[in-house]
């Protein structure tokens, strides 16, 4: 899957995500929609990185991913902005 961020720059997750990565990411989608603030949403961003897959222990995190993360959370805060 190719994701691209709001400031333009794109990712392949198979090739610049480790399979951890990937599988936190996919929750984190969810969460982005379902957050009711940043805080929750970085609260369970922390959580899945520290739980890793399949409870594997924390995950290290790549550059990709944290700029991944970042454009979460600044869609969050939009999309909280949004509904008010």
């Amino acid at each position: 899957m190719i994701i691209a961020t709001r400031s333009g720059k794109s990712f392949d997750t198979d090739r610049d995500l480790s399979a951890a990565e990937r599988h936190i990411l996919q929750k984190l989608f969810i969460w982005e929609a379902l957050a009711s603030s940043l805080e929750q949403f970085r609260e369970k961003e922390k959580q899945a990185m520290l739980k890793g897959w399949n409870d594997s222990g924390p995950i290290q995190t790549s550059e990709a991913m944290r700029t991944i993360l970042a454009d979460l959370e600044q869609r969050v805060v939009l999309r909280l902005a949004e509904k008010k």
